[in-house]
């Protein structure tokens, strides 16, 4: 007889586009510019035992880590421009476009920094609608499919 593991590791992906710079780069990405994000999903937990209920075998359904992380990351973030607050001058010129969606940062739009961002924004809201029966344990955010950040629970 095979017994289940104690903790299992699911990961969920999803896509957006946003719009970025790093105003003190030395290179292009100090220019106005934009991505194909993906950021990858990754919740630890027990497999649920409830036989004949439609979680049975799960640690969770994909499409309620798809719906929180969508509420809260993906809409917001979506075709949106990232600016950090010190990006002055960037701040003003966005501001003065009607209907402009702009996201305010506390940092620098790196990609290391929105994928920290995404895990503090996340670790909450799963633990909340999840009863603290499993942990966010890692998010991973690409800006290109050759270059990401993790961010892991510690």
């Amino acid at each position: 007889m095979i017994t289940a593991p104690e903790a299992i590791s699911i990961t969920r992906r999803l896509e957006f586009d946003a719009g970025h710079r790093i105003p003190n780069h030395d290179g292009q990405c100090r220019h106005l510019h934009g991505h194909r994000y993906a950021i990858e999903i990754t919740l630890t937990g027990a497999m649920a035992d409830h036989p004949g209920k439609a979680d049975d075998g799960m640690v969770l359904d994909f499409g309620d880590i798809k719906r929180l992380a969508t509420q809260h990351i993906v809409e917001p973030w979506d075709h949106a421009f990232l600016v950090a607050k010190e990006d002055a001058g960037l701040v003003d010129y966005l501001n003065s476009i009607p209907n402009h969606k702009t996201v305010m940062m506390e940092c620098v739009p790196t990609v290391e920094n929105l994928a920290s961002t995404a895990f503090k924004i996340l670790c909450p809201v799963f633990e909340q609608a999840f009863s603290g029966r499993l942990i966010l344990s890692a998010v991973r955010l690409y800006e290109t499919p050759n270059c990401w950040a993790d961010v892991t629970h510690s």
